[in-house]
Protein backbone atom coordinates (compact mmCIF):
# COMPACT_ATOMS: atom_id res chain seq x y z
CA UNK A 1 0.00 0.00 0.00
CA UNK A 2 0.64 3.40 -0.85
CA UNK A 3 -0.41 6.55 1.34
CA UNK A 4 0.16 10.05 0.49
CA UNK A 5 -1.12 13.29 1.94
CA UNK A 6 -1.82 15.80 -1.02
CA UNK A 7 -1.14 18.69 1.13
CA UNK A 8 2.89 17.42 1.91
CA UNK A 9 3.61 17.07 -2.39
CA UNK A 10 5.04 19.23 -3.62
CA UNK A 11 3.57 20.04 -7.51
CA UNK A 12 5.51 21.31 -10.81
CA UNK A 13 4.22 24.01 -12.34
CA UNK A 14 2.96 23.05 -15.97
CA UNK A 15 4.79 24.78 -19.13
CA UNK A 16 4.27 25.15 -22.35
CA UNK A 17 1.78 26.48 -25.41
CA UNK A 18 -1.71 26.98 -23.93
CA UNK A 19 -0.97 26.60 -20.35
CA UNK A 20 -1.83 29.28 -17.97
CA UNK A 21 -1.02 28.97 -14.25
CA UNK A 22 -1.21 25.17 -13.63
CA UNK A 23 0.75 22.73 -11.15
CA UNK A 24 -0.22 19.36 -11.22
CA UNK A 25 0.74 16.78 -8.54
CA UNK A 26 1.63 12.79 -9.52
CA UNK A 27 -0.29 11.17 -6.60
CA UNK A 28 -0.34 7.76 -8.24
CA UNK A 29 1.82 6.70 -10.90
CA UNK A 30 3.93 4.02 -12.75
CA UNK A 31 6.96 4.49 -10.60
CA UNK A 32 4.43 3.32 -7.63
CA UNK A 33 3.93 0.46 -9.14
CA UNK A 34 0.09 1.56 -10.84
CA UNK A 35 -0.63 -1.46 -13.10
CA UNK A 36 -3.18 0.60 -14.95
CA UNK A 37 -4.32 3.58 -13.90
CA UNK A 38 -2.40 7.26 -12.20
CA UNK A 39 -4.06 9.98 -10.73
CA UNK A 40 -2.63 12.94 -10.71
CA UNK A 41 -3.98 16.40 -8.76
CA UNK A 42 -4.42 19.88 -10.92
CA UNK A 43 -4.99 23.40 -9.33
CA UNK A 44 -5.46 25.67 -11.93
CA UNK A 45 -4.62 29.70 -10.45
CA UNK A 46 -7.64 32.64 -11.18
CA UNK A 47 -8.22 33.06 -15.18
CA UNK A 48 -5.57 30.35 -15.57
CA UNK A 49 -6.21 27.52 -17.89
CA UNK A 50 -4.96 23.85 -19.66
CA UNK A 51 -4.30 24.00 -23.32
CA UNK A 52 -6.74 23.13 -25.94
CA UNK A 53 -5.55 19.68 -26.73
CA UNK A 54 -6.46 15.95 -27.69
CA UNK A 55 -5.21 12.60 -27.09
CA UNK A 56 -5.70 9.28 -27.05
CA UNK A 57 -6.66 8.27 -23.57
CA UNK A 58 -9.57 8.77 -21.64
CA UNK A 59 -10.34 11.14 -18.53
CA UNK A 60 -11.90 10.80 -15.63
CA UNK A 61 -12.01 14.09 -13.49
CA UNK A 62 -13.46 15.07 -10.13
CA UNK A 63 -13.49 18.88 -9.49
CA UNK A 64 -12.37 19.64 -5.90
CA UNK A 65 -12.89 23.16 -5.50
CA UNK A 66 -13.58 26.26 -7.52
CA UNK A 67 -15.75 27.20 -10.61
CA UNK A 68 -14.61 27.22 -14.12
CA UNK A 69 -15.51 25.56 -17.60
CA UNK A 70 -14.71 22.43 -19.79
CA UNK A 71 -14.52 22.98 -23.44
CA UNK A 72 -14.86 19.22 -24.83
CA UNK A 73 -15.84 18.30 -28.53
CA UNK A 74 -16.56 21.57 -29.08
CA UNK A 75 -19.42 22.00 -26.30
CA UNK A 76 -18.70 24.41 -23.12
CA UNK A 77 -20.01 23.24 -19.99
CA UNK A 78 -19.89 25.04 -16.55
CA UNK A 79 -18.15 23.02 -14.01
CA UNK A 80 -17.59 23.44 -9.84
CA UNK A 81 -17.05 21.82 -7.17
CA UNK A 82 -18.38 18.02 -6.86
CA UNK A 83 -18.57 17.63 -10.63
CA UNK A 84 -17.46 14.13 -11.55
CA UNK A 85 -16.59 14.64 -15.75
CA UNK A 86 -15.70 11.87 -18.56
CA UNK A 87 -13.23 13.27 -21.37
CA UNK A 88 -13.37 10.35 -24.08
CA UNK A 89 -10.48 10.14 -26.05
CA UNK A 90 -9.58 11.78 -28.72
CA UNK A 91 -12.23 15.06 -28.05
CA UNK A 92 -10.43 18.59 -28.14
CA UNK A 93 -10.89 20.10 -24.68
CA UNK A 94 -9.83 22.64 -22.57
CA UNK A 95 -10.22 23.21 -18.08
CA UNK A 96 -10.26 26.95 -17.36
CA UNK A 97 -10.73 28.74 -14.02
CA UNK A 98 -13.26 31.53 -14.32
CA UNK A 99 -12.57 32.06 -10.42
CA UNK A 100 -10.74 33.92 -7.98
CA UNK A 101 -9.78 30.60 -6.43
CA UNK A 102 -7.96 28.02 -7.48
CA UNK A 103 -9.98 25.17 -9.45
CA UNK A 104 -8.51 21.77 -8.43
CA UNK A 105 -9.84 18.84 -9.68
CA UNK A 106 -8.13 15.08 -9.71
CA UNK A 107 -7.52 13.51 -13.08
CA UNK A 108 -7.40 9.52 -13.30
CA UNK A 109 -5.78 7.93 -16.65
CA UNK A 110 -4.24 5.43 -18.29
CA UNK A 111 -0.79 4.64 -16.21
CA UNK A 112 0.53 4.83 -19.64
CA UNK A 113 0.06 8.04 -20.72
CA UNK A 114 1.26 9.54 -17.71
CA UNK A 115 4.69 7.44 -17.77
CA UNK A 116 5.12 8.49 -14.20
CA UNK A 117 5.75 11.90 -14.83
CA UNK A 118 3.64 14.70 -15.41
CA UNK A 119 2.04 15.49 -18.82
CA UNK A 120 1.85 19.13 -19.35
CA UNK A 121 -2.33 19.50 -20.28
CA UNK A 122 -3.14 16.09 -19.32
Amino acid sequence: MIKRNIQSLEGKKLEGDGIQGVTMKLLVGQSDGAPTFAMRHFSVEASGCTPLHQHDWEHEVLVLSGNGELECAGVVSPITSGDSIFVPANDLHQFRNLSQESLEFICIVPVESACGEPIPGS
